[in-house]
């Protein structure tokens, strides 16, 4: 139940006008305990219905969103220290002189605000939530209706214990979604990034509907000596606890890369970190360093899935790494690296298992799928693409691929570009 829904509620059945302001320091989650005699209180108009019309029609008078103070004398403010119900046969001199003063220069608005103020009850139920006041409901009867009576006043109470608890649990909602944003939006940004002999591309397709953020990480990173890393991983599991776990080894990643170690030795200290870390179970990555003077690209596996290579020949192929490697976290090291010579362009391929998991096939024909999906895809962005931006296009239709593997598993791409020196 939205404020929305309780004006509709109430109005023009019940009564001739309602709205129901929210405590600014609640919606913004700051300590909304009022004392019994608050100087001021600060409320938003979050909903208001007058008679049969929208909100719309009053939008320039009465904006939905406007912040209002009200002083201690009003009912507003004593309902919300005192916890009753407050009924009075007028609206309050300060609501009255607010009102009087949003409709000048309005014109005809201000017959209707004359209206509105010609009440004959006036009525403001707090909204509680765990016995702490969070806004109120506030509801006008003219003189062709009876005033508001104690049953009257019980059936609103009861309907605004209801809006407050639904109110509570969209500002939950839209708390988990802001932090959800958040992580998501520490991610590299944009779809395509360039350093000296790697252009990249990159996209996450998070699993389940609604969802902004699993355990998916990428992250590219300038080296020293016109070295690129790249790595792709996978916090096991879903939800807040996957995510936390992915934000603790993409900056464990980050930190170890400042060290410039070789990159067996990197992987083999996240795992020692993973192991020690509240809150990581199993990861997954695939960690790439590209070299554009040395020609060469240094891969090393944690038990995730190989990388695919797609050279100038224009044919993808998995890449046969040395050692897979176990997941992070087991702490058993051990960790190879695959030594790649890349003379000429290519493309290389880091991706979670999300796109090659599924129930109904192995993995490794899931793995060869891909490869020739990437071929297929890449040569139609090479007739219809249009030049720089057939990278981000490719890796947009291989994440979106309806042809892909069926699982429950988030989906992460990272597409380098990899051009030696010279080329």
């Amino acid at each position: 139940m939205t404020g929305s829904h309780v004006v509709h509620a109430l109005t023009p059945g019940f009564c001739e006008a309602a709205s129901v302001y929210l405590l600014e320091r609640w919606r913004v989650e700051e300590n909304a305990h009022v004392c019994a005699d608050p100087p001021r209180i600060e409320a938003r108009r979050i909903a208001l219905r007058v008679g049969p019309d929208a909100f719309e029609d009053w939008e320039g008078v009465l904006p939905v969103g406007e912040v209002i103070v009200f002083p201690r004398e009003t009912p507003h403010a004593r309902a919300l220290a005192t916890g009753q119900a407050q009924v009075l046969d007028a609206v309050d001199p300060h609501s009255s002189e607010r009102l009087i003063a949003s409709g000048d220069g309005y014109g005809d608005d201000d017959a209707r605000l004359g209206d509105l103020l010609r009440v004959a009850s006036y009525l403001v139920v707090p909204l509680r939530l765990r016995d702490v006041a969070i806004g109120f409901v506030t509801c006008t009867r003219g003189a062709s209706r009876g005033p508001f009576t104690p049953a009257d006043v019980a059936a609103v109470a009861a309907l605004a214990a209801r809006a407050a608890v639904a109110l509570d649990n969209g500002r939950r909602y839209e708390r988990e979604r802001r932090t959800a944003l958040a992580i998501r939006n520490s991610l590299p940004p944009g779809t395509a990034q360039e350093f000296g002999g790697c252009r990249t591309a990159h996209g996450c397709l998070p699993a389940g509907q609604g969802n902004l953020v699993g355990g998916d990480w990428f992250d590219v990173l300038k080296r020293p000596g016109d070295r690129v890393s790249l790595i792709v991983g996978d916090a096991m599991g879903h939800g807040p606890e996957s995510a936390v776990a992915m934000i603790q080894l993409r900056t464990a990643v980050r930190t170890l890369a400042g060290l410039d170690i070789p990159a067996a030795d990197l992987i083999g200290r996240l795992d020692t970190l993973a192991g020690d870390s509240p809150g990581v179970s199993l990861a997954t990555c695939i960690y790439a360093e590209w070299d554009a003077r040395l020609r060469t690209c240094t891969l090393v596996g944690a038990g995730h899935p190989p990388p695919l290579l797609r050279g100038p020949d224009g044919r993808t192929a998995p890449v046969t790494l040395t050692g897979a490697g176990l997941p992070l976290g087991l702490g058993t090291g051990g960790y190879q690296e695959t030594v790649l010579s890349v003379p000429d362009p290519a493309l290389l391929v880091l991706y979670s298992d999300g796109l090659v998991e599924s129930r109904d096939a192995d993995i490794d024909q899931e793995i060869t799928r891909l490869a020739r999906t990437l071929d297929a895809a890449a040569a139609v962005e090479s007739v219809d693409g249009d030049g720089h931006d057939a990278l981000p296009s490719l890796c947009r239709r291989l994440l979106h691929d309806p042809s892909g593997a069926a699982g429950a598993d988030d989906r992460t791409l990272l597409l380098a570009e990899l051009t030696p020196a010279g080329c």
